[in-house]
Parts: structure tokens; C-alpha cells; sequence
């Protein structure tokens, strides 16, 4: 009975621990930050059929700010809008998907609070 149980939580362990590797697949890159006041921001570049996707997030903790953003893919803008806040965690969420260009690409997302001009700024490269 004893080895049952052993099993049944080593197994459950396992099986918990499989929770973050799906959250970021290979080849992903992540950077976070905190921005100029409380808000924190997530970069994630991902393949994606020989192209790239960008995802540019901001949590905030503060549903219906609007915020301005813009995305740049190397030095030319790619990205640029205005996203509200929204749901339980205050956050918004900007997807693009760019050409993965020759040797390295670098993304630089920045966003600014309209209501309080708190400012996020991000880089990632891949």
C-alpha cells in the first residue's frame, strides 16, 4: 500500500511539473519587465512557418486604460495601435507576425498609459 501511494505522488509530481515546459516552446524567446510606474510587460518571439510571431503584453491591474503602443521589427514599424486593459488581470495583448528576415531580428515594443503616462519598454532579439 505504501508503494501505491509513493507512486500516486510521484506520478502526480511529474505530471505537474510537464505545466511550464508547454508554456514556451523551443526556439521561443521571453523577456519581461517593469515598466516606469507599477505595470510590468512580456516579449515572446516565436517561429512560426519560417516566420515570427510577436506577442507584446501588458499587466497593468487595471481594467479599461487605454494605452498607445508601437512595435518596431529591427528599425521600421511594424505595429502601431491603441489597446485597452481588460479581464480580471488588467492586461492587454498585441499580436503580430513579421517576416523572419536574414540573420538576427530584433523587435523593440513600447507602450505608454494614455491616462498616466507610465511607460513600458521592451527588446527582445532572435
Amino acid at each position: 500500500m505504501k508503494k501505491i501511494a509513493t507512486l500516486v505522488v510521484v506520478g502526480a509530481l511529474a505530471f505537474a511539473s510537464l505545466g511550464g515546459v508547454a508554456s514556451a516552446a523551443d526556439g521561443d524567446v521571453i523577456e519581461r519587465g517593469s515598466c516606469s510606474g507599477s505595470s510590468d510587460w512580456k516579449l515572446k518571439l516565436s517561429p512560426e512557418d519560417g516566420r515570427l510571431e510577436v506577442e507584446f503584453e501588458v499587466d497593468q491591474n487595471v481594467s479599461g486604460d487605454e494605452w498607445k503602443v508601437r512595435i518596431r521589427h529591427d528599425d521600421t514599424v511594424v505595429f502601431r495601435g491603441t489597446e485597452t486593459t481588460g479581464g480580471a488581470s488588467g492586461s492587454f495583448h498585441t499580436r503580430i507576425v513579421e517576416d523572419d528576415l536574414a540573420g538576427t531580428d530584433s523587435f523593440h515594443a513600447k507602450a505608454r498609459n494614455v491616462s498616466t503616462d507610465e511607460v513600458c519598454r521592451g527588446n527582445a532579439s532572435i
